[in-house]
């Protein structure tokens, strides 16, 4: 065969090469990205400079990322890329809660705690309680489903970023249990509006492309139950200045929610509180496997 590659031959000359992989949906990805990578190099007439530095930009996302740190997961969200994976895959016309992105804060190792717990383990803020059930398609509840929900405090930031404050305590984060009426609580404090970190890789594409960095206010959650599909989804303060223009695209309509505000008094839990509190209730819907 010649090797005398021209930049019309040379994908076709690739793509066979992993055509003697045993895996067949392996063999069809990597033919498919080698087509879209170099008809893309082909169309922008990708210059040899710009490739290097896009290099250099790949090998500089990895040498920041780190446990608590996923600059890789904050480049999909910023690309769309990974709402994109969530609408292709979610329950097409199916009534489960529509599911949004993991988001680049999730880490092992929450504590587990009962319902009713006050996660915010000492951080100050505006009181928040949260009050969930989690259903079928049918309304019917989901008992023993698992409950991992996480946030950020009052000033924008998750636990991970504050670990001086926190000597590498959570906070804000927990796994919680449904009782047998699909229902969990837990108290908490209010998070805030915040910028997606720019001090890294990926701050310089949003800085080069004059986008908005914020991420309005939001709650994640993530659910696990036998015999259901897991779900990833967030909760939005729906009148957010930000509302509309989040970063990473998950801000979907039947995503956004009443944070109602009350003045001191009685709490969900039956707890008197003597300053302004916030409360957020929402039914989560699963899919059956």
């Amino acid at each position: 065969m010649s090797t005398d590659l021209t930049e019309d031959t040379i994908t076709e000359v690739v793509q066979k090469t992993f055509d003697t992989a045993g895996d067949e949906r392996f063999r069809q990805l990597f033919r498919s990205l080698v087509q879209h990578l170099h008809d893309f190099a082909r169309e922008v007439r990708l210059t040899g400079d710009e490739w290097f530095t896009a290099m250099d930009f790949i090998e500089r996302l990895g040498k920041i990322s780190s446990p608590t740190r996923q600059e890789v997961v904050l480049l999909s969200d910023l690309l769309g890329l990974s709402m994109l994976l969530d609408t292709m895959h979610d329950s097409p016309g199916g009534s489960a809660t529509t599911s949004a992105l993991l988001g680049p804060f999730y880490v092992e190792g929450r504590p587990t705690v009962p319902n009713g717990a006050d996660i915010a383990n000492g951080v100050a803020g505006t009181p928040m309680f949260v009050t969930g059930r989690v259903v079928d398609e049918h309304g019917r509840p989901i008992p023993k489903a698992h409950v991992d929900t996480w946030h950020s405090d009052g000033t924008g930031f998750y636990d991970v970023q504050l670990t001086e404050q926190l000597h590498g305590e959570f906070a804000m984060r927990a796994l919680l249990t449904t009782d047998a009426d699909g229902r969990f609580w837990y108290r908490s404090i209010t998070p805030r509006y915040y910028p997606v970190p720019t001090d890294g890789p990926c701050g310089e594409i949003m800085r080069a492309a004059n986008r908005s960095v914020m991420r309005p206010q939001h709650v994640h959650f993530w659910f696990h139950a036998d015999g259901y599909h897991p779900l990833i989804t967030q909760l939005f303060l729906k009148d957010d200045p930000y509302i509309g223009r989040d970063a990473v695209f998950a801000d979907q309509t039947s995503l956004q929610a009443d944070f109602v505000r009350h003045e001191p008094g009685t709490a969900p839990d039956g707890t008197h509180v003597d300053q302004p509190f916030v409360t957020l209730n929402w039914t989560f819907t699963l899919a059956a496997e």
